[in-house]
């Protein structure tokens, strides 16, 4: 059990987490949702961007690992794409 002082910062650093964390998968869900209608229209391609954004922003404050990132912003684009050739 970390000492009270500790404690009450990770209960600060965690609550600022969450909020970074529940906007970055706001924006990816609203993507995927995008994606999933199956029209790659500019509107699309621009909901893309801002969840690739939100990614970035999540891992360069260290809320998700570098790796997630990459990997979330590679299958949301790997969409996108398929999405735009089916079009």
């Amino acid at each position: 059990m970390p000492s009270a002082k500790t404690h009450r910062g990770q209960l600060k650093k965690a609550e600022q987490n969450k909020s970074v964390r529940s906007f970055t998968r706001s924006r990816v869900t609203k993507a995927r949702s995008a994606v999933a209608t199956g029209e790659a229209t500019d509107e699309t391609a621009a909901t893309v961007k801002d969840a690739i954004s939100a990614l970035d922003k999540a891992a360069r404050k260290g809320v998700i690992h570098r790796n997630e990132a990459a990997r979330k912003k590679s299958r949301l684009q790997r969409q996108l794409n398929s999405a735009s050739a089916g079009s």
